[in-house]
């Protein structure tokens, strides 16, 4: 089983580093395609994976079998290089089905030889994917790690959309002819239209990929939305035509229709094709409100049919306009990623930094991307005492149950809490590293971290399983010394930055609040025994301060500041402590 769980992990390594490495190598590559029409084109048919003679991966007979291999042997990373493969084969059976449903629906009472075989041959392949998918490892979202678990795959797959899968993959043109062509059965292939996801991830996929030019991508996504809306408007238009008996097909917008001196009213005898063209021409005129007149509604259902489509394009028209100035004023939240991720590129390629590195970086700016993690910048022009109400309200349960702040006064966790900054982190990064400076506390809300102790041999020992309502970088600030272990995430965690300089100015302040603390790290780190060793620098550090308090009190009393002295005493100052002389204010 260890060798197994290493053997996957290497694994999940492997893909991860080769997912992105095609998705985010850029830098030389995309300077020298930038202005090429072509280039575009090829950088779709790559992503599409229509060019292989061309890719990198060599198709001989030893790797096709080591990827059949590869994906037989337990759960299948997402970013394995022959799934990613399979997707973009699926993509173009999905691509097919999109179009071809509504185009079936329409057009056919029946499939014919050729296309029935073409069909049954598209369902295949999605019945293949729908086995894959109970073999699709995935990321769980509150974690953020990667699950290899079958049962939970399955189950997961199970909960979402194998019910849709599953029927779509029915061979309903086969059920509707054994059911006596019942007209209600042929209404289940609109199941099939859930497959239009598939092309939609793609595109945004694609808009995230800084490879392509993100005006071109979006026209081009802009312009299938059209096609596909008109598309399936044509289809429905010539079925409303075709559900009336043959007597009373001149009472339709294509029976009753003359062009010239040529009449449709035999229309179901006249080539396929033309009978499309002639739907697709009515869907976009009428979409587009032209209204020339040659087309137009003449039965009752008809018309309510149109109703609802004119209804429908002022929204499409709407998206559309709207989609179009904001490519034009550059300002959506994917541009303002991609532009970012560019630059950051450009920056890692230039100073050569480490693999490990790079992927911590450019995982940040996605993680940045898709979660809620900038949304303290929307706050910054809020008024301070609104922020802080804010900050409280978010924030302070976790601080008021933090180990280190018991039975701190309300006024000091306060302070504490309105200067609190929020971040998130990803599996495996590392936030602290054992023997640097540190200038942060940090608070556990959500997620699993590990303290882990380095040797001089480099072996690891696991210290500490920070969780909810942890804390750490206390030691090393709060007794000057250099961080004692290394801190890393297990899980996707949600932190509380604390700077050290705003901890020891409100330090400075609750006197008796921070020697509190400072005992409190100290009965928190008796119940290790690692940690147990600081026990001395803790101590002394709590002396030292003491001592300091002291010989400011006695400051105080000597000067005759008795406002000092009453501020000092009220914090928490004993004046019966004495300083290093022997002195106290009280001889």
């Amino acid at each position: 089983m260890g060798d197994i769980g290493r053997s996957r992990r290497v694994r999940d390594e492997r893909c991860a580093t080769m997912a992105n490495e095609e998705e985010y190598e850029v830098e030389d590559f995309r300077e020298g395609n930038k202005s090429s029409r072509g280039s575009r084109f090829n950088l779709i048919a790559n992503e599409l994976g229509l060019v292989a003679a061309r890719a990198r991966i060599n198709l001989s007979r030893q790797s096709v079998l080591n990827g059949i291999k590869d994906l037989s042997d337990g759960p299948i990373h997402p970013d394995n290089r022959w799934y990613r493969a399979w997707t973009k084969f699926i993509l173009i059976w999905a691509l097919y089905s999109s179009f071809f449903t509504p185009f079936e629906f329409g057009f056919f009472r029946g499939l014919p030889e050729n296309l029935f075989v073409l069909d049954i041959a598209g369902q295949i392949a999605f019945l293949l994917d729908i086995i894959l998918h109970f073999f699709l490892a995935y990321r769980d979202p509150q974690t953020y790690r990667m699950v290899y678990k079958r049962t939970s795959i399955a189950i997961r797959y199970l909960k979402s959309s194998f019910l849709i899968d599953l029927l779509g993959c029915m061979p309903w043109d086969i059920i509707y002819k054994a059911s006596g062509r019942k007209e209600e059965v042929r209404y289940l292939l609109w199941i099939r239209l859930y497959r239009v996801h598939k092309v939609t991830d793609f595109f945004r996929k694609m808009e995230k990929d800084i490879r392509i030019n993100y005006l071109f991508t979006r026209i081009i996504k802009l312009i299938f939305v059209e096609l596909y809306c008109t598309h399936t408007a044509a289809c429905i238009f010539y079925y409303l035509a075709t559900t009336l008996p043959r007597e009373k097909e001149g009472y339709t917008w294509i029976g009753s229709l003359k062009l010239g001196d040529y009449s449709y009213s035999s229309f179901r005898e006249i080539d396929l094709w033309k009978r499309y063209t002639t739907s697709m021409y009515f869907a976009i005129v009428t979409m587009a409100t032209v209204g020339y007149g040659d087309i137009h509604a003449v039965n009752m259902r008809e018309m309510i049919f149109i109703m609802i489509y004119v209804s429908f394009d002022m929204v499409l028209g709407a998206y559309l306009i709207g989609n179009t100035t904001a490519l034009i004023v550059k300002g959506s939240k994917t541009e303002k990623f991609r532009d970012k991720m560019a630059d950051v590129i450009k920056y890692m390629n230039r100073n050569k930094l480490e693999r490990d590195l790079r992927n911590q970086i450019k995982g940040h700016l996605r993680l940045q991307y898709e979660s809620t993690y900038t949304e303290a910048a929307v706050l910054q022009d809020i008024p301070i005492s609104i922020r802080a109400k804010i900050s409280q309200s978010l924030y302070l349960p976790y601080i008021e149950n933090a180990s280190l702040f018991k039975e701190c006064s309300s006024e000091f966790i306060n302070q504490i809490v309105i200067r609190l900054h929020e971040e998130f982190f990803l599996p495996g990064e590392v936030i602290m590293e054992q023997g640097n400076v540190v200038d942060q506390l940090y608070f556990v809300c959500h997620g699993v971290l590990e303290g882990i102790a380095i040797g001089e041999d480099g072996s690891e020992e696991t210290v500490s399983l920070l969780e909810p309502n942890s804390s750490f970088g206390e030691i090393s600030i709060l007794c000057n010394i250099p961080q004692p272990y290394t801190v890393r995430v297990c899980e996707l965690c949600r932190l509380l930055r604390l700077d050290k300089q705003s901890f020891s100015n409100i330090l400075e302040i609750y006197f008796y609040d921070g020697r509190k603390v400072l005992n409190n790290l100290l009965e928190g780190k008796e119940s290790n025994l690692r940690v147990k060793q600081l026990e001395s620098d803790i101590s002394f550090h709590i002396g030292r301060q003491e001592a300091e308090l002291a010989l400011r009190v006695n400051c105080a009393a000597y000067n005759g500041d008795f406002y000092q002295l009453k501020s000092l005493i009220r914090a928490g100052a004993d004046p019966n402590k004495t300083d290093y002389d022997g002195r106290s204010p009280l001889a």
